[in-house]
């Protein structure tokens, strides 16, 4: 077994889709509509989906935005350095609600930002 994608509902696909692609320089995999059902699914991710794990981002045609809810933590992604990806997001204008530095009570050094949703994701800078 094996973790195939997770799926986030979107508020607006087109954002969505800059956000993850060219913020965060993820791919877009493969796209679909389904007209009967008034939904898009888009799969974006690092690699393609027979590599790893991707994101589905489901857009309903009916509903501009969703409440995010107390259970959802975050989506964690592994950068390079997390001071630099933190301005990256920045300047491709992309929100840092939480700047790069170690994390409390610990040394690994993180970051997070969030996508046009509210979705928040980690940077978790690689380990030299």
């Amino acid at each position: 077994m094996r973790i195939l994608h997770t799926m986030l509902r979107v508020g607006n696909l087109e954002k969505s889709l800059t956000f993850y692609t060219q913020v965060l320089g993820m791919k877009l995999l493969r796209q679909k509509e389904y007209p009967e059902g008034r939904f898009t699914l888009a799969f974006v991710g690092f690699q393609d989906e027979e590599s790893g794990a991707v994101l589905e981002l489901t857009y309903n045609w009916d509903t501009g935005s969703y409440n995010l809810g107390t259970g959802y933590g975050h989506i964690a992604v592994e950068v390079e350095n997390a001071y630099e990806a933190c301005e990256n997001t920045k300047k491709l204008g992309g929100k840092v609600i939480r700047e790069a530095g170690p994390m409390k009570h610990g040394s690994t050094v993180i970051a997070f930002i969030e996508d046009p949703d509210g979705y928040k994701i980690e940077f978790i800078q690689k380990k030299r």
